[in-house]
């Protein structure tokens, strides 16, 4: 008659504690991957600025001269660009058309279409953005753009010149589409 040696007991019990000690690396480093994929995402996120913005014409609020009537306000990442184009109706009923690209991190950007030769962005936090335009070298306005903390409210005070030579002071309200 065998028994069953001490030894193979002792063997079953190492066994064990190996796999549990390789399991519980295993599920360690599971989470650490998934923990770094969910914080990879959110440093990954895009601009605030991004997406499709509407004119809330009740809220916009000049001092001087008149606001738009109509502007719908694309902002899409491109790279390590944002490329805005602004569409709509100016306050005398004449087309608004500008597109343009800037850098995410701010510096010269590039004229497509508008009354500007010349684009420079400043950022200045996560939501809030500086814009000067340029016409033949000299500078003719300027934008300080905010998101809302929530994302649902962009808004753009500007001073400066219009495309028609004329002086504006207000702030342009828009809402997320």
């Amino acid at each position: 008659m065998t028994s069953p040696s001490p030894p193979l007991k002792l063997q079953e019990v190492l066994r064990w504690d190996i796999i549990i000690r390789l399991g519980g690396k295993i599920l360690h480093k599971l989470i650490s991957m998934v923990a770094l994929f969910a914080l990879g995402g959110t440093l990954f996120a895009q601009s605030p600025f991004a997406g499709t913005w509407k004119l809330d014409p009740a809220k916009t609020k000049y001092t001087t001269g008149e606001p738009p009537k109509d502007v719908t306000l694309v902002i899409e990442e491109q790279g390590d660009n944002l490329q805005v184009t602004a569409t709509g109706t100016n306050a005398d009923k004449s087309p608004l058309s500008v597109k343009y690209t800037v850098p995410i991190k701010g510096g010269a950007g590039q004229v497509q279409e508008g009354p500007y030769s010349a684009i420079s962005s400043k950022v200045v936090s996560a939501n809030v953005r500086v814009n000067t335009y340029s016409k033949d070298g000299k500078e003719i306005s300027s934008r300080r753009t905010a998101v809302s903390k929530d994302g649902k409210t962009l808004r753009s005070t500007v001073k400066g010149i219009n495309a028609d030579g004329k002086t504006v002071a207000g702030t342009d309200v828009y809402d997320k589409q």
